[in-house]
């Protein structure tokens, strides 16, 4: 499947829920929707992911193209600060509740009907957050 999870980076407080974010990127040569698409997490490679939040409507993603996935709600100045949209990278919001939270070794998986599309295990240490494959 095209679409790769290029980036994770976790909140730096338990509120900063805006500051909670990974990066999904279509790495095909076909649009690709992500209507529908769940995310879980599971504490390990092997772990059975858990769902936490549902990708609804979800977004089209262009080839090439990437957007950063927050867990927060954008209108909450509480949950903290939105990185700006840059060029090829947009912003969509999970409207989540909470924090996922993302600690090192965490999982995140995104799925579609059972299907799984992407897979990404969490590394602070990393520039970019995610373990190297």
């Amino acid at each position: 499947m095209p679409v790769v999870i290029r980036e994770i980076h976790a909140a730096p407080s338990k509120t900063a829920l805006n500051e909670e974010w990974f990066v999904v990127e279509n790495t095909g040569d076909r649009a690709f929707s992500t209507a529908g698409c769940t995310l879980g997490v599971a504490r390990g490679r092997s772990a059975r992911p858990s769902q936490v939040g549902t990708l609804d409507p979800g977004f089209t993603l262009a080839p090439g193209e990437r957007v950063r996935v927050h867990t927060g709600v954008p209108g909450k100045k509480s949950q903290g600060t939105i990185p700006p949209e840059a060029e090829g990278v947009r912003n969509y919001h999970l409207f989540l509740g909470g924090l996922i939270p993302l600690t090192a070794g965490v999982v995140l998986v995104l799925t579609l009907r059972q299907h799984e599309l992407a897979r990404a295990t969490h590394d602070p240490t990393q520039p970019l957050g995610v373990v190297a494959e």
